[in-house]
């Protein structure tokens, strides 16, 4: 029995029982994987996977048991290995940041900025998606950080930490006509077509539920991932764009009006999670606190000590 069986049987679960796909995701044969597999069922005494011919279908009882533990092991020796290099190289190493675009775009800059000039031997590396991939990524021990306000709060293994709160703006062209209206309703805003954010991100359920809540079908004209792609057809005049009030630069949006509507779509929180019972560096917390100052380290210690997955200050 020993670690590489483990990763052997972790990984076909997480490429969909394909041992092709499992084996080149760690650099080995598929013959090599399948014989591991067989050796440490041999060894455990009990089937892991489910078979037709030759090729695994499905976990089997024990084998849902069994990868509970196997990923519980290797989590602690990948502690482990952090452990190690927190005291072997206090001040550099590597942080991985999953997260959208908003987020990279509008909320990091200022925040990696200072954490740079802190920590000049850490190399940040940022990897952006939708709040699934992020969540994803994180839970598969890819990134140390996930950042995003869909999502997070309802990944299995994942502490969700309040990072901050926002509302959404609506953005018109210069001259819309709704830049007349006193207060925005949402029946003013269904009148028009609208250019939001794609159903994954940023709020977007909240937007939805709005307008069902008064029987209202917006006319969506256009989707995106991203607020800059959302701007430029809002600027192009094809419609109304709801975004994140942070996605609004006064530099930038010269050729456009920003209006309030919080009444309409309430408050959002921006979450910032991590994989529970991860050994986070120093350098970590100091991100951490950087980006949200009242997740202090020793909040950030209770919360990981804590059985909840969601914490609030």
């Amino acid at each position: 029995m020993n670690l590489h069986q483990f990763r052997f049987v972790r990984e076909a679960v997480r490429q969909n029982f394909n041992l092709t796909t499992a084996a080149k995701a760690l650099f080995t044969s598929q013959p090599g994987v399948s014989k591991a597999i067989i050796e440490l069922e041999d060894e455990l005494g009990v089937e892991i996977f489910r078979r037709h011919g030759k090729r695994i279908r499905s976990l089997t009882e024990p084998g849902k048991r069994i990868l509970q533990s196997i990923e519980r092991i290797l989590d602690e020796v990948e502690t482990l290995k952090r452990v190690g290099k927190e005291f072997a190289t206090q001040d550099q190493g590597n942080l991985v940041i999953a997260t959208t675009h908003t987020q990279a775009r509008y909320a990091l800059p200022k925040v990696l900025s200072e954490f740079t000039k802190r920590f000049p031997k850490v190399r940040v590396s940022i990897q952006q998606g939708n709040p699934g991939q992020i969540a994803e990524l994180l839970t598969q021990d890819r990134a140390d950080i996930a950042i995003a306000t869909e999502g997070i709060a309802n990944t299995p293994g994942v502490l969700a930490l309040p990072g901050y709160q926002w509302q959404h703006v609506v953005m018109v062209p210069l001259s819309h006509p709704l830049l007349n209206q006193a207060s925005i309703t949402l029946e003013e805003l269904a009148k028009y077509p609208i250019i939001t954010y794609d159903k994954a991100f940023a709020g977007r359920s909240k937007i939805d539920a709005a307008f069902a809540q008064r029987n209202l079908t917006p006319d969506i004209l256009l989707e995106a991932i991203d607020a800059d792609v959302i701007k430029t057809y809002v600027e192009a005049g094809m419609g109304v764009g709801i975004v994140a009030g942070l996605a609004y630069d006064p530099d930038r949006d010269r050729n456009l009006k920003v209006l309030p509507v919080g009444h309409l779509f309430g408050n959002n929180v921006t979450h910032l999670g991590v994989k529970q019972g991860a050994y986070l560096r120093s350098f970590v917390y100091t991100f951490i606190e950087l980006f949200s100052p009242t997740l202090t380290r020793k909040i950030v210690e209770q919360a990981m000590s804590s059985e909840s997955e969601n914490y609030e200050i």
